[in-house]
């Protein structure tokens, strides 16, 4: 008996005492860059720790200056790299130092230079692939002079940039690391990346090359998944789905008001039937009048051509619609919670993150459109990746598992149940969100399989 036990307090204290795995995670994107893609592993940054794992972040320098898409190309703040240590985890900021076409583009403005810039911008991306070259290699000299004084269990690279593949791979190699290689989107498979023949077979030769010794392949979604396998074949893919950031103290303060207040936050995209939706408000303001309607953009880079839109074409929204800059995932969160209604463009077989940050709001939810004629015709023109025979309501289906919004079909159906909606609106003063299962798209939930797959890594 006092045997068992003694063995029982000893696998106790073993478990205790037992060092945390130390997990490198490249990821160009991070805070306070304010970016969709900088919130997945900034989730692993947070939430590591909980789990049992001690996260390194490698990322470059980033500042807020421009409040815009510019900040992505700013010059980092000091040419010494930025070490910041605590008990949860270690974020490492590398100088980050713009090329000669960012330079010209932060100097002179998007309309000066443009072939000269397109041309260097095309250079980097052909050769750094080859040597060790651009602004991102930054990263690569940042851990390699970490990983030649510390060691580490794991590195996860996490895509796009795709570059941070070669980064991850070479380490690997070097210091007999296992990584893992994170897809959020596409690399050859994307429409972008696949122009041309050219480009195409460059792209999927050096994909190949570089995930060939990853230990495993995540992504977030089925979808992703299956466009991977077309050309990575005999890898074990798993998925990891984005989620949510559990921002428990951003507590809504949600008032009665007679005010219906609609909000889109993050990038409008080509294929978004932007200009249909306000086409919708303005058809519905037209008839009823002076209804009180506050549509806002929120960080979408397309706030000139909304506004030429509705000054030149929908009239009856001006005044009604305004912008706000890209803001912070936790005040992004305590504004959204403050709408009636959140506007979500649908994305077909790309669940995207947007939606999550929907879910968290408690805020009920507009996917336009379902199956709209015009819609359909800007996807088939300009969606990026090719979702022939996959499915293609990714986002209806988490809206109607949660119970969380409506799922508008078309332009007349949206115009119909705006004045069902501003009806009730009237008669309740706010519109009441009863969705459920929400906890289980959650960011924290998904850092916890994420972690279970990490400690399989032998």
């Amino acid at each position: 008996m006092k045997k068992k036990i003694f063995l029982m307090l000893l696998n106790f204290l073993m478990v205790i005492f037992e060092p945390m795995k130390k997990v490198l995670i490249l990821a160009y994107d991070f805070p306070p860059y304010v970016s969709v893609g900088g919130l997945r592993p900034y989730s692993w940054y947070k939430y590591f720790h909980e789990f049992g794992l001690y996260p390194i972040v490698v990322t470059r320098q980033w500042g807020n200056k421009y409040g815009s898409h510019l900040d992505y190309i700013a010059p980092g703040e000091t040419n010494e790299t930025i070490i910041e240590e605590n008990q949860t985890g270690t974020i490492i900021r590398t100088p980050y130092k713009p090329n000669l076409s960012n330079r010209l583009l932060l100097k002179y403005g998007e309309k000066r230079f443009r072939l000269l810039r397109k041309v260097i911008t095309a250079w980097y991306e052909f050769m750094q692939f080859l040597f060790l070259v651009g602004p991102k290699a930054g990263l690569y000299r940042g851990t390699k002079a970490y990983l030649k004084q510390h060691k580490v269990d794991a590195i996860i690279a996490t895509g796009e940039p795709f570059i941070l593949f070669k980064y991850a791979s070479k380490l690997s190699g070097k210091f007999n690391i296992p990584w893992l290689a994170d897809y959020r989107d596409p690399w050859t498979q994307s429409k972008s990346r696949s122009k041309n023949i050219l480009l195409k077979v460059w792209n999927s030769c050096f994909e190949k090359k570089y995930i060939n010794n990853s230990s495993r392949i995540i992504t977030v979604s089925d979808f992703l998944k299956y466009k991977i396998q077309q050309l990575i074949k005999g890898k074990e893919i798993l998925i990891v789905p984005n989620g949510y950031n559990d921002h428990n103290k951003t507590a809504s303060t949600k008032q009665s008001s007679d005010i219906l207040k609609v909000a889109l936050a993050g990038s409008i995209y080509p294929w978004h039937p932007v200009k249909s939706v306000l086409s919708a408000f303005h058809n519905y303001l037209s008839l009823k009048g002076n209804a009180n309607i506050k549509l806002t953009f929120i960080g979408t880079s397309k706030n000139e051509y909304i506004s030429r839109v509705v000054d030149n074409e929908y009239i009856a929204l001006m005044g009604k619609v305004s912008f706000l800059n890209k803001i912070p995932n936790q005040e992004l969160l305590a504004y959204l919670k403050n709408q009636d209604l959140l506007l979500l463009f649908n994305d077909y077989s790309i669940t995207g993150t947007k939606i999550y940050d929907y879910l968290a709001a408690k805020t009920r939810i507009l996917l336009c459109y379902t199956n709209d004629e015009d819609a359909l015709k800007l996807k088939n023109k300009y969606f990026p990746i090719n979702d022939e025979g996959y499915n293609k309501n990714r986002q209806a289906e988490i809206i109607e598992y949660t119970h969380s919004g409506y799922l508008v079909k078309n332009q007349k159906e949206f115009t119909e149940l705006l004045e069902s909606i501003m009806n009730e609106y009237i008669a309740e003063g706010k519109l009441h969100c009863e969705s459920k299962n929400v906890e289980e798209f959650s960011r924290k939930r998904q850092v916890e399989k994420l972690t279970d797959i990490i400690n399989k890594i032998q």
